[in-house]
């Protein structure tokens, strides 16, 4: 018989990510306080996160395999996170136009049943095109990317915004590693297949 497998989160992108698996599977908000530690880089934020959100579902939910991830928007050693609203997003937009980010992305699995608890980053090196104002705002009326790290909603018309995308697992960009977290998941008794 196999566990349960859960998502900790309530980002639509990764449950739509999700049910590309073709794998039953429940969805539970974490409700892990996702602020920066003092000095705390992207990446170690993004792993911190991907692996509290893991292990405060499956602590709720002990015998269930739970897949926890998150997603920092890296520019130059600086987090940028979800925007909120179309100001910010903006702000963000012209603050990327003609640089290189890293968007980093953790997932973490964890079985408190088993003891099994494994976790991976997967950086995706993203180029920006340069972006004038009128390009942003029509992007920004058209997406509203507003829950989305960095503003860029890659999966619709952000991908316009880019020039070069380099990533081993191309999911990751829109915030679910899937071919890690596939592999976590047969780690873990999961039979995908």
């Amino acid at each position: 018989m196999q566990r349960p497998v859960i998502l900790g989160s309530t980002s639509r992108y990764r449950r739509a990510l999700m049910e590309r698996l073709h794998l039953p599977f429940d969805v539970q908000a974490p409700e892990v306080d996702e602020s920066a530690l003092p000095g705390e880089t992207p990446a170690a934020l993004a792993a911190r996160l991907a692996l509290a959100k893991a292990q405060a579902v499956a602590e709720r939910f002990p015998e269930a395999v739970v897949i926890g991830s998150d997603q920092v928007a890296d520019l130059d050693g600086e987090a940028l996170g979800k925007p909120g609203d179309h100001a910010r997003a903006g702000a963000q937009l012209r603050r990327m136009s003609g640089r290189t980010l890293v968007f980093q992305t953790a997932v973490a699995v964890v079985c408190r049943a088993t003891g099994f608890v494994q976790q991976d980053l997967a950086p995706v090196r993203v180029v920006f095109r340069e972006l004038g104002d009128d390009a942003i705002e029509r992007y920004l009326r058209i997406e509203q990317p507003y829950d989305c790290a960095g503003s860029a909603k890659s999966e619709g018309l952000g991908i316009a915004l880019l020039e070069a995308i380099d990533s081993d697992d191309p999911t990751a960009l829109v915030g679910l590693p899937l071919i890690r977290t596939c592999r976590m998941l047969r780690a873990a008794g999961v039979d995908l297949l």
